[in-house]
């Protein structure tokens, strides 16, 4: 019997993803556990696996397309079985959710008789919602050609099975009053554009890759419903940059093929804080604090399409040698995207450092389910004022992000300056 295989939830927050390669054609076999394509959601390119045994029957979505999760990928089932039924079940093999690329839109006569069964999908399938509540129903096409015509489905009468939309509807319906329905809810977006210039200035719209709509959802949900506030302390490094550089010469000695970063030295002088100031590795759940167990510290990497965050689990736990192996491993996935789920998810402190862009200070986004995010700046060497006397000085700049719902001013200022303690004295690290 013919299993339908459907778009699967390959991170925690993915919503949709992008079909980037299909790894077996129709008619190939495919055991349970092989890998049927490569996947791009909002963190990684992934690979998805197989549930069934059996002969690929038919391919669902092309390369490049976008499909909503729980949304029909791929049917597998038994060499020459008959799935016309099956697709009459899907609507033809097309889902509303789907983009569809404009050549696999149904031929016109498609719809042209109500019994087709491209319109006698089930209307679960074809419902969706609107503003007043209301669930519309309409086939796949008509959905396809309402958009690209920007015509407002609320407004069409039926004429299909039931009162479904079908092509003759989107044919006939006037497009004038749909377009002022839609430009009337894409006004503030239109104000915002005709106030920067950009209606002005040629150019060319580009799509968001998977990984930045989500940031760009993700950021705008946070900022709008965390309150922020931020503390900012001044580091001596001078210490903390001679015993790293000491640890990187016996280990080019040693032949080992790493170096510990300052970012590494970071990470562990953070985690050692939060094991010290456990109301810091603290998250906000709805009406309740939640006290995590494990101080595992997310590091942001600065990838193609945007920021992932790999973690480092357990990092009290570890040596300084051994965060910076793994951190250096995580980051090189990160930017191949081919991180596991499990490796960037379940932090419960964030850092962010662009000290590397000789950025000497900034205010960093808290990154949920954290209660806070450190942004650490660039290593420099000022003007300091010693016992009386202007020297030079080796200085850092860290800021401390809180979620205020969760962490107080004081709590925040203590995490800081036992942060500094253990960057200022750095030989606590290593023992």
């Amino acid at each position: 019997m013919a299993e339908v295989m459907e778009m699967l939830a390959l991170s925690p927050t993915m919503e949709e993803g992008t079909l980037a390669e299909w790894t077996k054609a129709e008619g190939d076999s495919v055991a349970e556990g092989d890998i049927l394509a490569e996947v791009e959601t909002d963190k990684a390119t992934m690979e998805m696996e197989s549930f069934y045994s059996g002969t690929v029957l038919k391919l669902l979505a092309e390369p490049g397309q976008t499909v909503r999760v729980g949304d029909p990928l791929v049917i597998i089932g038994e060499e020459g079985e008959d799935i016309s039924g099956l697709l009459s079940e899907l609507g033809g093999g097309a889902k509303p959710a789907a983009k569809a690329k404009p050549e696999q839109a149904e031929p016109e006569e498609a719809e042209a008789a109500p019994e087709d069964t491209r319109e006698s999908a089930p209307a679960a399938a074809e419902e969706a919602g609107n503003d007043d509540g209301r669930r519309i129903k309409a086939s796949p096409l008509a959905r396809k050609m309402a958009e690209d015509k920007g015509l407002d489905l609320a407004s069409i009468e039926g004429s299909g099975p039931g009162g479904r939309i079908i092509k003759r509807d989107i044919e006939s319906a006037k497009a004038a009053p749909a377009k002022a329905t839609r430009a009337a809810a894409a006004a503030p977006s239109a104000e915002l554009h005709a106030a920067a210039g950009i209606s002005e200035v040629p150019g060319e719209q580009q799509p968001l890759s998977q990984m930045r709509k989500t940031i760009a959802k993700r950021l705008v949900e946070v900022w709008q419903s965390t309150p922020h506030f931020y503390l900012t302390m001044g580091i001596d490094m001078a210490a903390a940059m001679k015993v790293r550089k000491d640890i990187n010469a016996q280990l080019a000695a040693a032949e080992a093929g790493y170096k510990v970063s300052v970012n590494d030295l970071i990470v562990k002088a953070a985690a050692a804080a939060l094991a010290k100031y456990p109301a810091m590795n603290t998250g906000f759940a709805g009406d309740s604090l939640y006290a995590f167990d494990e101080v595992n510290i997310g590091v942001a990497v600065a990838i193609e399409d945007g920021l992932i965050t790999p973690t480092v689990r357990n990092a009290d736990q570890k040596a300084l040698g051994a965060i910076a192996r793994e951190v250096r491993e995580l980051a090189g996935r990160a930017r191949d995207k081919k991180l596991k789920p499990e490796e960037y998810s379940a932090h419960t402190f964030s850092i962010s450092n662009l000290g590397m862009y000789d950025i000497d200070e900034f205010m960093a986004v808290i990154n949920p389910p954290d209660a806070a995010i450190l942004a650490c700046g660039a290593v420099k060497q000022v003007p300091v004022v010693v016992d009386g006397e202007l020297a030079v000085g080796t200085r850092m700049k860290l800021t401390l992000a809180c979620d205020h719902r969760v962490v107080d001013g004081a709590t925040g200022a203590e995490f800081l300056n036992e942060l500094r303690r253990n960057l200022e004295n750095p030989m606590l690290l290593l023992v």
